[in-house]
């Protein structure tokens, strides 16, 4: 796969550049950027990246891999990212993981046939006072039950 930004693109790309004091500095949203264009973040994507900004690719791959907003491979249109870091796994996580994975008939880091589900397990997601948590794109659902869980899950089908 062969990935450049379009010319839209690359204009909001120098957009953002202004607004930090080097390219470097303007990585995370240009990445966002990069994710809206192509649905997620390749190594050509971030190839692409890197030779746009200026840097070395094994800093996107750095940021792109670290950060659970970024996707490297395909999600459904509800991304589901269910916690099991410490506080959320005290409070139930894994249960809220498994119904999810048994709700959806899929199982973690996999998509649903008709491409609307994914789920994903993460680390922290800063909600650790009001576990478990889940998110479903950058929509944050906290002091998960199963009950709650389901609700939720219904409503996006």
């Amino acid at each position: 796969m062969d990935f450049k930004f379009t010319e839209e693109n690359l204009s909001r790309i120098e957009s953002v550049r202004k607004k930090y004091p080097d390219s470097k500095a303007a990585l995370m949203p240009v990445l966002y950027i990069a994710q809206e264009q192509n649905g997620y973040i390749t190594r050509e994507v971030m190839d692409e990246v890197a030779l746009v900004l200026g840097i070395k690719a094994v800093d996107v791959l750095g940021v792109a891999t670290f950060y659970t907003m970024y996707h490297t491979s395909p999600v459904g249109k509800y991304h589901l990212q269910v916690c099991t870091n410490v506080s959320c796994m005290l409070k139930g996580g894994y249960e809220m993981l498994e119904e999810t994975v048994k709700k959806l008939g899929i199982g973690v880091n996999e998509v649903t046939p008709d491409g609307k589900f994914s789920i994903e397990e993460v680390e922290c997601m800063g909600s650790c006072g009001t576990a478990p948590m889940m998110a479903v794109n950058n929509d944050y659902f906290e002091n998960l039950t199963k009950e709650k869980l389901n609700e939720i899950l219904d409503s996006l089908k």
